[in-house]
């Protein structure tokens, strides 16, 4: 997939620049990294960026520094800022500068991936002369394979809803199987320990022990293979149950996160 649009995402901690790429990249987005702010004004004297996200705190200048002097040579890119250490005076001097908006950390991928639709769309309005169409046409795109996305989650979810109910069946049909192989074992070994007792020539008393003992498992055998085919159907409506909750669960987690974030 060709990139639609390419963002520069500032910060000293490489952990975050690879957070963002993870979450644009496979979304029409080139994601490109920069570890302090004179690094990425370097890169914008050299290149075109659709959306500059930066860190507050960064060794030499700050990234606060860094979006007054990107707002000022382009005062049509978005900057976001991303941090966890804001303040009332970080705030102000921030939006003073024009900043697009702030990205509280610990980040989520919706929080990314709605922060940068959302720079895009003020860039769309903010933008001069003939870039700003383009922009807009590129936001709506971007915005249209999320969506579709997000209907191929809630197809997959439907998907593992509808197949619970066969592996249920599937649990509820293997189980008394199982019980009636358990019942033929067993009887099978119990009239093996007979036989065998049978022909050893052993004492009247131990042999009509051993005879008892095995009467007593053949009898016994029955109730324990019945008791796996009671069972089983037991467990595998157990097991529809839950499969049928965690697919309704995931369906509701992911309906909930493709809701646009309210400010």
């Amino acid at each position: 997939m060709s990139a639609l649009h390419k963002v520069l995402v500032v910060d000293d901690d490489p952990v975050v620049g690879k957070s963002f790429d993870r979450v644009l990249s496979g979304k029409g987005y080139a994601v490109i990294t920069a570890s302090s702010g004179q690094e990425a004004l370097n890169k914008l004297e050299t290149e075109n960026y659709d959306v500059v996200f930066t860190d507050i705190k960064m060794p030499g200048m700050s990234g606060l520094e860094m979006a007054e002097q990107v707002k000022q040579r382009r005062p049509w890119l978005p900057v976001v800022i991303v941090t966890g250490y804001g303040s009332p005076g970080n705030e102000a001097r921030a939006e003073a500068a024009g900043v697009s908006g702030f990205l509280r950390k610990p980040l989520s991928p919706e929080m990314i991936e709605d922060s940068a639709l959302k720079a895009l769309s003020e860039k769309g309005a903010a933008a001069p002369g003939a870039e700003s169409a383009p922009a807009v046409t590129d936001a709506a795109a971007i915005s249209a394979q999320s969506t579709v996305q997000n209907i191929a989650r809630v197809v997959k979810n439907i998907a593992l809803f509808l197949a619970a109910p066969f592996v249920g069946l599937a649990y509820i049909l293997a189980f008394p199987i199982v019980g009636l192989g358990m019942l033929a074992w067993m009887g099978i070994q119990a009239q093996r320990k007979k036989s065998d007792e049978a022909v050893k020539l052993q004492p009247a008393a131990p042999a009509k022990a051993g005879l008892v003992k095995n009467t007593a498992l053949f009898l016994a055998a029955p109730f324990i293979g019945l008791t796996y085919i009671i069972v089983g159907p037991i467990v595998g409506l157990f097991m529809l149950a839950w499969f049928a909750f965690q697919a309704w669960s995931k369906l509701g987690t992911k309906a909930l996160a493709g809701r646009p974030e309210t400010k």
